[in-house]
C-alpha cells in the first residue's frame, strides 16, 4: 500500500494535467441530438473521468464540413490532481490493454514538448461504460501533459510509470514482403 501511494505521488509530481476531448461533429447530424445523443455522450464522459464535460462550440461556419457558427462540435474535460492520477492509472492498467490489436504506443505519440497524445477509437474500452446502456459510440483524444517540457525526460518517465511505449521508433517498411 505504501508503494501505491508513492507511485501516486510520483504521477502527481510528474503530470500537470490530462485533457480528454470528444468530437461530436458527425453525431450532431442525428435527430434529437441535444436531447438524446449529447446527453448520453456527456454521461459517458462523466463516468469515464469523474467530472462534468465542457461543451465546445464552433467559432465560425465551415460549409465543407456542414458546421455553423455556435454549433456544438465537441466536449472537453481537463483533469488535475487526484482525478488526473486516477484516470492515468486506469488508462495505463485497464483501458490500453483492452484496446483491440494493441501492441504499444508509438514513440511519435510523445511530441517535442513531452506531451503524450493518443486517440481511442471506441470509448467502450473503459470499464465504467456498459455497451448495453450506451447506444452511441464515439472516439476520444487524450493528452497527458507533463510539468517539464522535455521530450527525452518525458519518454523516460512515461516508461518508468508503466506506459506501454514501443521500444524504438519503427521505420516504415518500404514495400518489402516477407516470404
Amino acid at each position: 500500500m505504501a508503494h501505491d501511494t508513492n507511485k501516486r505521488k510520483e504521477i502527481r509530481k510528474f503530470l500537470e494535467k490530462i485533457v480528454i476531448d470528444a468530437g461530436v461533429g458527425r453525431l450532431s447530424q442525428t435527430p434529437n441530438f441535444e436531447d438524446k445523443v449529447l446527453a448520453q455522450v456527456r454521461r459517458d464522459i462523466a463516468a469515464m473521468t469523474g467530472q462534468a464535460s465542457q461543451i465546445r462550440r464552433a467559432k465560425k461556419s465551415i460549409a465543407g464540413f456542414k458546421i455553423r457558427e455556435g454549433q456544438i462540435v465537441g466536449l472537453r474535460v481537463t483533469l488535475r490532481k487526484e482525478k488526473m492520477v486516477d484516470f492515468f492509472e486506469r488508462l495505463v492498467t485497464i483501458v490500453l490493454p483492452r484496446v483491440r490489436d494493441f501492441s504499444g504506443l508509438e514513440l511519435s505519440n510523445v511530441d517535442h514538448g513531452g506531451t503524450l497524445n493518443l486517440g481511442i477509437r471506441e470509448h467502450l474500452v473503459f470499464p465504467e461504460i456498459s455497451p448495453e446502456q450506451s447506444p452511441v459510440t464515439f472516439s476520444i483524444g487524450v493528452s497527458v501533459v507533463p510539468r517539464k517540457k522535455d521530450h527525452d525526460a518525458a519518454l523516460a518517465e512515461f516508461r518508468r510509470l508503466g506506459v506501454p511505449l514501443k521500444k524504438e521508433e519503427s521505420a516504415p517498411s518500404k514495400g518489402k514482403k516477407k516470404k
